[in-house]
C-alpha cells in the first residue's frame, strides 16, 4: 500500500483501499499523523481536468495587473475572502514576512444561515468568467475528500468513523489560491513561507509540485515533501491536535526559497484548510488524556480560535 517519500515513514497511501482496507488504510495514515503530522494521498477522487482548469485560472489571476487584484483586497476581512497582497502574512513569531500573495474562497451559505454572521460572503474577480464556477467545484471536490481522511483518522482514534461528519458540516474552511513569485532579486531573510503550523483542522495540498515545502520532524530535522503530480498532501491542524491532545501532531512546516537553477520559477499551490463549523467546541477527545493527567489545552469553540490565531499572523 505503501510508497516512501524519503529515508523517513511518511506514508503515500491510496484512497480507495479506505473501502478495501478500512482498519489497514486507517492505521497507516494515522501513524504518519502520529509520527509527522503529514501523509501522502492518492487516488483521492478530485478529477484531474478539474485541477487543470483550476491551475490556469490562478495563473490568469494572479498575472493580473498588482491594480486590478488590488480591488480584491476586503478591508477588516481577515483574508478570509478575496485577495491578500504580497509581503502581508508573517509566520507566527517571525517578524520577516512570507513571499507569496494569495486568494481565499469560503463555503457559500444559503440566505439566513445561522453561521454568516461569521463567515463572509465571496467575492469573484470579474476578469475571469469561468473563475468561479470553477472553484466552487473544486472546494466541493476538496470538501469531499476531506471527509473520507477525516473518516480514517476517527477509526484511528477509535472513536465513531462518522464522528467527524457532523463536526465539519458547514465549517468555515477556506480554499487558498497561492502565488509564490519568481525571485529575481535577493530576498533578505525573507522566505516563501515562514515556519508555521496551520490553524485549521486537516488541510489537504494541491499542486505544490515546485519543490520547497519542507516539515520539522520530532528531532528537529527539516525534510522535503515531495508529492507527484496529482497527490494530496495532508497534514493535521492545530484545531484537531487540540481535539486529540497531542496525539496527533500538528507540525511546523516551511516553505523554502528555490534553488538558484529555479529562482525564475514561480510557485503555485492550492491548499485547502478544513475547519470545524464555528460554534464546535475543541475539548480533548474520551481516551486522548492519560489517567491522571489534565488535557493540555482548555476548551474553546472553533471561531474563537481562528480569531486568535489570526490575530497572530498578522491578518487581523
Amino acid at each position: 500500500m505503501t510508497d516512501l517519500i524519503s529515508s523517513d515513514q511518511i506514508a503515500s497511501v491510496s484512497l480507495p483501499d479506505a473501502d478495501k482496507d478500512p482498519q489497514g488504510f486507517a492505521q497507516e495514515l494515522g501513524q504518519s499523523f502520529v509520527d509527522y503530522g503529514f501523509a501522502i494521498v492518492r487516488d483521492h477522487g478530485i478529477p484531474q481536468d478539474l485541477i487543470d482548469r483550476a491551475e490556469e485560472l490562478s495563473k490568469q489571476f494572479f498575472a493580473l495587473p498588482d491594480a486590478v487584484k488590488q480591488q480584491y483586497l476586503i478591508p477588516g476581512g481577515g483574508g478570509a475572502r478575496g485577495y491578500t497582497a504580497f509581503g502581508v502574512e508573517t509566520a507566527k513569531g517571525a517578524t520577516a514576512f512570507d513571499l507569496k500573495e494569495f486568494w481565499h474562497v469560503g463555503r457559500e451559505l444559503a440566505p439566513g444561515h445561522p453561521f454568516r454572521e461569521v463567515m463572509a460572503d465571496n467575492i469573484w474577480p470579474s476578469e475571469i468568467p469561468e473563475f468561479k464556477q470553477t472553484f466552487l467545484e473544486l472546494y466541493d471536490a476538496f470538501d469531499a475528500a476531506g471527509v473520507k481522511v477525516l473518516r480514517a483518522i476517527a477509526r484511528f482514534l477509535k472513536v465513531d468513523e462518522d464522528y467527524f461528519t457532523d463536526t465539519v458540516r458547514d465549517g468555515n474552511s477556506v480554499m487558498r489560491l497561492l502565488h509564490y513569485p519568481a525571485q529575481d532579486e535577493p530576498t533578505g531573510n525573507h522566505i516563501r513561507a515562514g515556519a508555521h503550523e496551520d490553524i485549521n483542522t486537516i488541510t489537504l495540498l494541491l499542486g505544490a509540485e515546485e519543490a520547497g515545502l519542507e516539515l520539522k520532524t520530532k528531532d528537529g530535522r527539516w525534510i522535503p515533501v515531495s508529492p507527484k503530480a496529482g497527490e494530496l498532501v495532508i497534514n493535521i491542524g492545530d484545531m484537531l491536535q487540540r481535539l486529540t491532545n497531542g496525539v496527533l501532531r500538528s507540525t511546523s512546516h516551511r516553505v523554502v526559497n528555490p534553488a538558484p537553477d529555479r529562482a525564475s520559477h514561480a510557485r503555485f499551490s492550492m491548499p485547502f484548510f478544513l475547519h470545524f463549523r464555528p460554534d464546535f467546541v475543541i475539548e480533548a477527545l474520551p481516551g486522548t488524556v492519560p489517567a491522571g493527567e489534565e488535557p493540555k489545552w482548555p476548551p474553546i469553540s472553533s471561531h474563537d480560535y481562528l480569531q486568535e490565531r489570526l490575530r497572530e499572523i498578522k491578518l487581523k
